[in-house]
């Protein structure tokens, strides 16, 4: 039988198997295969093959030489090889993906070809992308000739600059208007030309002239006295003449909008347009180029207002005021010769809603303590009792619309009693005069019972001339 051959042939070779009481064979050393890998045994087996006759005990040995020759040629490659490759999927090339031991952690910086003392590639610093380590310096280097982007033309010195980009249309209004209200409250043109140049306006520079216009014809007098100021002193420096005749154009063109918040919008522009003739913004020639071309009929009220403006005696002198006083930023003396006019005109008309309205006008309410002063001064120094109720009707309107507040009342009647000895210089009855116009304020509810009796009271005794023997008189 063959079974008897084949195991007589595995002993006189010395090999380590054997059969089992099961039949089945048993190796019960490896080494011994390791040592002979060519035996006789795979030339008796091949025979079998070849013949067809295997039995399952042969071919269960077959199958498990096959796979010990397999482990033998890995193990001898992985120790043959230098360095092992890593797979993209972060293993290690001909290993196991299932042990823990074929597994690579991207993330360690430590050397993975089993040489080194274990520590991290170049100190934790370098490489590719990187700035290096700290405190490291770099020298200059020098361009190289083989980059595809080399132009030896254009070495030289490197000049860096900041680029602005240009504002786009939709967003100059946003970024304007904050700089013109912020100017309309410390009036510094100074401090607005430093933000424009901040700015990258491009082609749509002299838009900001007609949006600083249109800002203040919905404003005060005050804001379009600056506003002019603000043209005049960007005229030449930041804005040149035809730059401000195309904004005054586009306000033109917009008028029959702004008349709808602004219904006086024609009239003022038309002060706007002399005003910057006048102070050489426009181009003298700027009206003769609308004569005979305006359909619009509130751009001709504007310009035909424009026209009559400049075409005034002293025109120059005017225009100056042609916003009329402007706050506080007129002398205190140009203000005090207003409110002297404003009192007087009252004495003669009698109309206070009038005398409120140019009061308002005046833009002064932290100065309103100078027109108190002023007409107690003139009920001293008038005559009769007209000027007194007249005077008193005045200020009791005045107080009831919160227009004079007390702190402006009481400190424009502590100047008339501070001053009151001088005034008596010039006026012998104005102690009298005074007390009589205190009492009837004071039933009037103009001033304070407080204010009342701070009154200096004129003393009740006095000498008689010489002739009289130095008696007192009561």
């Amino acid at each position: 039988m063959t079974h008897g051959r084949l195991f007589t042939d595995f002993e006189g070779h010395g090999c380590g198997a054997a059969f089992t009481a099961t039949g089945v064979f048993s190796f019960d050393d490896k080494l011994a295969e390791a040592n002979h890998p060519y035996s006789v045994d795979d030339d008796l087996l091949n025979e079998a093959e070849v013949n067809g006759n295997w039995t399952p005990q042969e071919k269960a040995l077959h199958e498990a030489r096959l796979k010990a020759k397999a482990k033998r040629r890995q193990r001898k490659s992985s120790r043959n090889s230098t360095s092992e490759s890593i797979s993209e999927s972060g293993e290690l090339s001909g290993g196991d993906p299932n042990s823990p031991k074929g597994k690579v952690n991207i993330s360690d910086r430590k050397s993975r070809a089993g040489k080194g003392r274990g520590l991290p590639k170049k100190g934790g610093a370098g490489g590719k992308g990187v700035w290096g380590a700290a405190g490291m310096v770099y020298e200059d280097e020098e361009p190289d000739l083989r980059d595809p982007n080399y132009d030896e033309f254009a070495q030289g010195d490197t000049v860096y600059a900041t680029v602005v980009p240009e504002v786009d249309e939709k967003e100059l209004e946003n970024m304007v208007n904050p700089i013109v209200k912020e100017y309309f409250e410390h009036g510094d043109t100074k401090e607005v030309q430093m933000l424009l140049k901040g700015l990258n306006l491009g082609s749509h520079k002299f838009e900001f002239s007609s949006l600083a216009v249109s800002l203040s014809l919905e404003g005060k007098a005050s804001h379009r006295e600056l506003t002019s100021r603000l043209l005049s002193d960007l005229s030449g420096k930041m804005l040149s003449q035809s730059e401000m005749a195309r904004a005054f154009d586009k306000i033109l063109k917009e008028l029959p909008d702004l008349i709808l918040d602004t219904p006086e919008a024609p009239q003022m522009l038309g002060q706007f347009v002399a005003r910057a003739i006048a102070d050489h913004v426009l181009p003298m020639s700027f009206l003769d180029f609308y004569k005979g071309k305006v359909d619009c009929e509130h751009a001709r009220v504007a310009l035909d207002r424009a026209e009559v403006l400049l075409t005034m005696k002293r025109e120059m002198v005017r225009l100056d005021n042609v916003w009329g006083v402007g706050g506080g930023l007129r002398p205190v003396k140009h203000l005090v010769k207003e409110m002297n006019l404003l009192l007087k005109e009252y004495l003669i008309s009698g109309d206070v809603s009038e005398a409120e309205h140019c009061l308002r006008d005046l833009e002064v309410p932290h100065f309103h303590h100078e027109l108190v002063y002023e007409v107690v001064v003139m009920v001293l120094e008038s005559k009769g009792d007209t000027a007194s109720h007249m005077m008193i009707k005045l200020l009791q309107s005045f107080w009831k619309t919160g227009l004079i507040t007390v702190d402006q009342m009481n400190r424009g009647f502590q100047r008339v009693y501070d001053e009151l000895p001088e005034i008596n210089l010039d006026v012998p009855h104005a102690q009298s005069i005074m007390e009589t116009f205190v009492d009837l304020c004071y039933q009037e509810a103009v001033i304070t019972k407080q204010l009342r009796d701070a009154c200096p009271a004129r003393g009740r005794k006095r000498f008689v001339s010489e002739g009289d023997g130095g008696a007192i008189k009561n």
